[in-house]
Order: C-alpha cells, then sequence, then structure tokens
C-alpha cells in the first residue's frame, strides 16, 4: 500500500472530498479549449507564480527568528514544552489546494502538445514539476510522510482519499524525478523566461535549487539514522545520502560552469536594494517604491511593538572571522567588536559608524536602543535604514532574493566536503571566493596559516545530543553558512534540522538563555558610550537628554526574586551578567527540545478525517 499513488484524502478536515475534488482550479478555465497553445501554458504558469513565488515575509522573517543565532523575549509555542496536535495546523484543504493546481496542469497540458515545439512544451512541464517539488518539499519538511499528488484524483476513489501518508523515501524519489526532469528541460532562455525581474522558473532556478534539495535530504539521512515520522531506520529502497549528496554537487556544479552568475561586489546592497542584483540573484521578487508596492520587514526588524525583538546572539557574532582568516577573540567589546572583521558583520548587525533616517528625513547617528534588542545587539540585514524612516510598517520597499549564487558555492562546498571531493582548488572557487567579497584572506583548513576555531568545534560537537565527527573543512563550511546566509529562508532552522542538531535551540548559552554583548567590569560600572558625534546646543553645552541614547548602562538594581538585572530602566529583568556583575549579558528563556520535534504532529483535525493518516513518532499521546 505505502507504494502506491495515494492522494490527499486527509487535506479534507476543512470541507467535505467531494467539494475539494470537484472544484474546478481558481483561473476557472476549461482544460477542454484552454489548453491549446504556448500562450495558455505561459498564461497558466504565470498564475502558479502568483500564488506560490515566497514574498518578503516568506524570505525574511522565517523560521530563523527562532534558532540559536536569533534572541527574542518571547518564543514560538512550539518550544513550550507543551505543545501538542491540538494546537497543530496547516493540513487543510488550503495547504493541498496549490499542489492540485499543478496536477491539473500535468494532466492537461498533453492537448496542446502538437501546437508547440518539444522544447517549449518541456519546459513548461519542467516548470509545472518544479514547483510540485517545490510545495512537496515544505510540506515533507514540516510533517515528513506526506503525499505526492500525481493526478488530480476524482471524488469517487475512495481508497485513495482515506488511505495512509506515503513514506519520505517514496516522496523524495518522485521529486527527484520531477527535479531531474526540470533541471534538464528548463529553458534559460526566451519569453517571459529569463528577465531582469528574476522571476520566472528557468533552468538556473532549477539547478539552483537542486543543489539546496539534495543537501538538504543527503544531509538529513546522513546525519539522521531514522524516518522521523516512524522512529524507524530509512528502508533504502531509493537514492543513498551518498547518491543524493553527489546530485547536489552535479547540479550545483553545473550551474558554477554556465558562469551565467557571479558574486556581486556589494554584500549589503543585496538585500536593501530597490533593484535586485541580476549578476548574483537567481530567482527573487522585486517590490517598487514608485509603485507602492511594499513590505514591512524593516519595520519588524526595528519596531518595539510588531515583533518579538529578534536579536542576534553572541554564538552568531562569534562566527564571523577577522580579516585575517583567524577567529575573532572572546571578551571583546561591542564598541570594539567590528573593527578588522569579515565586512558580512557590519551588513548584517548594527555597528557603532551606522547611520539611520530619521522620521524627518535626517540622516543620522543611530544609539542602541534596548527596547528593540534583548541582547544588545540588533539586526540590520534587511533593513532600509539609510532609504526609510523606521517608524512605520509596509514602508520597506527593497526587492528580495529568494535564491542567490552564493548559497549555490556553499552547496557545492558542503556536498563535496560531505563527499570527501574537497581540495584547495575547489576551496578557492566556493568557500574563498566568498571571503574574498568579506575582506578575509581565505586560508584553506590544514594549510600553512590556518588556525582551528576551538570554539567553534565545541559548539558543533560538545553538549549536543548526537554529536559527530567533523573535520575542520565542514566545520569552516558551516561556519561560512551562517555568516553568508542566515535570515534567509530560514537557511539556519534547515540547517540545524538536517544536521540532527535540533537541541542547539534549548541549549543556548549553557541552557540559559541567549548570549548577548560583553560587558567589562568599568563598562557595567560607569556603562558606556556608543561612539557618535558629541550633542550640543545652541549655547555650545552638552546636550544631555539627546547624548543619554548612546549609552549603554546596566542597572545596580537586581530583580528581587533573582540575580537578574534590569536594563536602562527597562521594566524587564531577564537580563543577568556571566561573572555576576560584569560579562556576558544573557537573556533568560528557557526553552524546550526533543527529537520529535524533528516533525511537527499530525493535527487532530485531521486524524479525526482520516485516522488512516497516523501521527508522527512521538506525538502519539502528547
Amino acid at each position: 500500500m505505502k507504494r502506491s499513488i495515494i492522494i490527499i484524502a486527509a487535506a479534507l478536515a476543512a470541507c467535505s472530498c467531494s467539494e475539494f475534488l470537484e472544484k474546478t482550479p481558481a483561473n476557472e478555465f476549461a482544460a477542454e479549449v484552454f489548453f491549446a497553445s504556448e500562450k495558455d501554458l505561459k498564461l497558466y504558469s504565470d498564475g502558479l507564480i502568483n500564488t506560490a513565488l515566497p514574498d518578503a515575509g516568506d524570505i525574511a522573517l522565517g523560521e530563523d527568528r527562532f534558532t540559536d543565532f536569533c534572541g527574542t523575549r518571547a518564543s514560538k509555542d512550539f518550544y513550550w514544552g507543551d505543545y501538542n496536535a491540538s494546537q497543530a495546523s496547516n493540513w487543510t484543504t488550503s495547504t493541498w489546494s496549490f499542489s492540485r493546481r499543478v496536477a491539473y496542469m500535468l494532466d492537461n497540458m498533453p492537448r496542446c502538445k502538437d501546437n508547440v515545439s518539444e522544447d517549449v512544451y518541456n519546459h513548461y512541464e519542467g516548470v509545472a514539476r518544479f514547483w510540485r517539488t517545490w510545495v512537496t518539499m515544505k510540506r515533507m519538511k514540516v510533517f515528513g510522510n506526506v503525499y505526492f499528488i500525481e493526478h488530480v484524483i476524482q471524488p469517487t476513489d475512495t481508497l485513495t482519499l482515506y488511505g495512509p501518508r506515503q513514506d519520505r523515501e517514496y516522496i523524495f524519489h518522485k521529486m527527484r524525478e520531477d527535479l531531474d526532469f526540470a533541471c534538464e528541460h528548463c529553458l534559460t532562455s526566451g519569453s517571459g523566461i529569463h528577465t531582469n525581474g528574476r522571476v520566472y522558473v528557468n533552468k538556473y532556478v532549477a539547478l539552483a535549487y537542486a543543489s539546496r534539495f539534495f543537501l538538504y535530504e543527503g544531509t538529513y539521512r546522513k546525519y539522521h539514522k531514522v524516518n522521523p515520522s516512524t522512529g524507524k531506520p530509512w528502508n533504502g529502497d531509493y537514492e543513498s545520502p551518498e547518491e543524493l549528496l553527489g546530485l547536489a554537487e552535479k547540479y550545483a556544479k553545473e550551474l558554477v560552469d554556465s558562469k551565467a552568475f557571479s558574486l556581486n561586489k556589494d554584500y549589503r546592497s543585496l538585500f536593501v536594494s530597490a533593484n535586485l542584483a541580476t549578476d548574483e540573484v537567481i530567482w527573487g521578487r522585486t517590490y517598487s517604491k514608485d509603485l507602492s508596492v511594499k513590505h514591512g520587514v524593516t519595520y519588524k526588524y526595528c519596531s518595539t511593538t510588531s515583533s518579538l525583538t529578534y536579536s542576534p546572539t553572541k554564538e552568531y557574532v562569534r562566527m564571523f572571522l577577522k580579516d585575517d582568516g583567524t577567529p575573532a577573540p572572546e571578551n571583546i567589546s561591542i564598541i570594539n567588536e567590528f573593527d578588522h572583521r569579515d565586512a558580512r558583520l557590519k551588513a548584517t548587525i548594527l555597528s557603532p559608524d551606522r547611520k539611520w533616517l530619521t522620521s524627518e528625513g535626517e540622516a543620522a547617528e543611530w544609539g542602541p536602543n534596548w527596547t528593540w534588542t534583548a541582547t544588545g545587539y540588533v539586526w540590520i540585514k534587511w533593513c532600509q535604514l539609510e532609504q526609510e524612516p523606521l517608524n512605520a510598517d509596509n514602508k520597506s520597499y527593497s526587492s528580495i532574493p529568494i535564491m542567490r549564487y552564493a548559497e549555490v558555492l556553499l552547496n557545492y562546498a558542503e556536498a563535496a566536503a560531505e563527499l570527501g571531493h574537497m581540495d584547495q582548488t575547489l576551496w578557492e572557487q566556493t568557500i574563498g571566493a566568498l571571503r574574498k567579497r568579506a575582506g578575509v584572506k581565505s586560508i584553506y583548513p590544514g594549510s600553512a596559516g590556518y588556525v582551528a576555531d576551538t570554539w567553534l568545534r565545541e559548539y558543533y560537537t560538545q553538549d549536543v545530543l548526537h554529536p559527530a565527527e567533523l573535520s575542520d573543512v565542514i566545520l569552516e563550511i558551516r561556519r561560512e553558512r551562517a555568516t553568508e546566509l542566515t535570515l534567509e529562508d530560514q537557511s539556519r532552522y534547515d540547517d540545524l534540522m538536517r544536521w540532527y542538531l535540533g537541541d542547539l535551540i534549548e541549549r543556548r548559552y549553557k541552557h540559559q538563555g541567549w548570549r548577548g554583548i560583553y560587558i567589562s567590569e568599568e563598562d557595567a560600572k560607569n556603562g558606556f558610550v556608543w561612539p557618535h558625534t558629541p550633542i550640543v546646543k545652541e549655547d555650545g553645552t552638552p546636550d544631555t537628554a539627546a547624548e543619554a541614547k548612546f549609552k549603554y548602562t546596566v542597572s545596580t538594581t537586581k530583580n528581587s526574586n533573582s540575580n537578574n538585572y534590569k536594563i536602562s530602566g527597562s521594566a524587564n529583568s531577564n537580563w543577568s551578567l556571566t561573572y555576576g556583575t560584569y560579562g556576558y549579558l544573557v537573556y533568560h528563556y528557557a526553552l524546550v527540545w526533543d527529537d520529535m520535534m524533528y516533525t511537527h504532529p499530525i493535527p487532530i483535525s485531521a486524524l479525526n478525517v482520516n485516522p488512516n493518516l497516523g501521527q508522527n513518532d512521538g506525538w502519539e499521546w502528547i
């Protein structure tokens, strides 16, 4: 039964089977008259883009906000320890309706096969199969065993409507067939195929995604010894981890060898510019100030009222090397922390020399604001500080890269390293190129001048539930993924999941919370001033009130129930200092992790409709 094509039965918690399956796709086209030409194929595939293309929130405000690298003053209920199947969601009609639309296209497009060239026909079949892979993979990451919707199922097909979920390995094999087809047959040029807007699915998009897709599952099965949905060992009926990693390497290499893309010289501009950097961005979404097509990402990261105070952690900052290619020191003040470092650090986190645009339209020096941070660090990666005031929502107009050439280089490097294929030449082509752009000396691990980072090794191998033996090369690639990709389409979250390191979410700084900036004994006693041009009144005397916003202070008043400090008059007293009266600032917040959390539970509402779905391992009695 598990090998049969069992389609979406359980998605029907919100409506009857016949209501869902008899519904004509949203565009209301009749297949008999519509699928007749290339124009029809393009129009229908454009509709898929309109529905499923990730937006700014999907890419810039994803699961990375709830990982080891991002502190918050409150987290998701999933990590509180009492989450259960009655709280679960995302398994209703809408969950599967897009997959049905894709299946509808694939079932009906043969009507135009004699009216278009073979290349065009195969291109649009590849586009549809790409989208089926894209959306199925999203579901599989959440629930593990799900469904692969190969055809539109008729309401009379009760056997498939109420069958169990399909096995993850079978589903992935079917997606592999789809993505292989897209990589082979999607075109690179033509009307509406490869444009400066970077919105269309084409061969380059398929290749880039394939490098991500196969790397994810290859490493997932390498580091996880069981299928998380069943708790049982992988059945091994389809691709091995090594085969999947080989496919990731193959498709990444094909894109790199095409020389169709390169690294943009200005890393920060990739995330705050109105125009997509077409040299590096392979797939993206355009926003426009002139057309009033905007988003609210800047506001979400720089607002007290609209976010959970998303804040970089010290562990994230430690990932950034010095510009000489060696690890950064411990116990360094934030005032000096950005000096002689990887340039991506200043592009991602607020540094003392950064200015921002006030509501009056003036460029001003920006002091720290404790209502925006739980750690003392402030995210600026996606924030248009210099272009738009931060005090209003939905004002950002920066275009959003969905997939970049930089990620392909990282996928290439990691797949090759996992397979034992990495050498100094490939290192310089991938990791070395990224470090060169960031102003960091590239030193191949093991070569002269390389300094192994003891902290980095301990971070990934000590006090973790499932430690693995990791080479210096693998560790440095993991560092590079952190510094290059964090906050982009849940890259950090996905990395933790596939590396079997979800427990890092719980064990943040000795299981206490998020570690932030370092405060010396002198700074703790007197506070320290954020570098800026002194503010004076008209008579030339210091403007004490204006100057105050540039000073970090730690209140001497402790919480009566603990040794936790209040910060700069904040009512919140969840902070403490690691050495009592000085040291690293830690924001205390308890989280819970269990291996069953590598999948989410199947919602009770869906199980009520179809008990044959079965519950994911560990969630049965929760």
